[in-house]
């Protein structure tokens, strides 16, 4: 099954080898199967399923062979995951002894074990969810990466950036996947419809606890805040990044930007399947 429209470098950008993944993860094996098309393929509607499949990505990557979290928390899909890396990594050409900043890793610690996989960078990674944090601090000892990655809580769910950086902190660039969604019935709502349309009432494959997945405002209030808070720390970072899933919410935030005094703001469209999404970036 070729993805379309993934980032060159991404290497499941041609599609996944099952019989390479089931040696890597044999649990994925009892998932797969053959559609109606008699493509080799698993049901997508069916989160065990799912959550194999993105372990055996993972574990494709010799340098990751745990990746163990909680059910109720979001499985990221790791092609999409991945092509967020590699474009920073263009955005990041020039740069040396890069250190990213990654807001919201959640309880999968995605961001970091990617960016340590493929570029061998170092990450500070923040959550307001503490279960969250011991969590991704788990998988990051069972895999002896926590020299690679530093974690930190947030305690005021208000602020983004505020109550996280230090002094002396430095940062290439900052990386987030903001909450999309205003409240929790609107979160519940989206799940409803995401089910129906996969044809499968039995089965959720959409899951994630409150903090992954709303913010009060939803995703316009939430990057309206980090730009704000952007502004405040001008020199902590050379890039401030997010993904942007709504494409009203790049127009407010670019018109925002100017009057914060943002120097350069663009924009890297991101495709996978017929999802559509971009990263916003801006500096000043």
């Amino acid at each position: 099954m070729k993805e379309k429209g993934l980032h060159p470098k991404n290497k499941f950008a041609k599609g996944y080898d099952f019989d390479a993944l089931i040696k890597v993860n044999p649990a994925l094996k009892e998932y797969v199967l053959k559609n109606t098309f008699d493509a080799i393929t698993i049901d997508f509607s069916d989160p065990k399923a799912v959550k194999e499949l993105n372990k055996a990505l993972l574990f494709s990557y010799d340098l990751i062979t745990v990746w163990d979290f909680p059910d109720d928390n979001l499985c990221p899909p790791i092609p999409g995951r991945l092509d967020y890396i590699h474009h920073l990594s263009d955005l990041l050409s020039s740069e040396e002894n890069i250190k990213i900043l990654d807001i919201g890793t959640g309880a999968t610690c995605i961001y970091p074990l990617l960016g340590i996989a493929e570029y061998n960078w170092n990450f500070v990674a923040t959550d307001i969810d503490l279960d969250s944090l011991d969590s991704a601090q788990d998988i990051l000892d069972d895999n002896s990466l926590a020299s690679k990655v530093e974690l930190r809580q947030q305690f005021d769910e208000t602020h983004i950036l505020k109550g996280i950086l230090e002094n002396d902190d430095s940062f290439s660039a900052t990386m987030c996947n903001p909450p999309f969604y205003k409240s929790a019935e609107e979160a519940q709502g989206a799940n409803r419809r995401k089910t129906r349309n996969l044809g499968n009432n039995a089965i959720r494959n959409f899951s994630g606890n409150n903090n992954e997945l709303w913010y009060v405002g939803g995703e316009k209030a939430f990057l309206h805040t980090y730009l704000y808070e952007s502004s405040l720390y001008k020199t902590k970072s050379k890039w401030f990044t997010s993904l942007v899933s709504k494409k009203e919410n790049v127009e407010s935030l670019e018109t925002s930007s100017k009057k914060l005094g943002v120097t350069e703001f663009k924009v890297i469209p991101l495709s996978q399947g017929n999802k559509v999404s971009r990263i916003v970036c801006w500096r000043f």
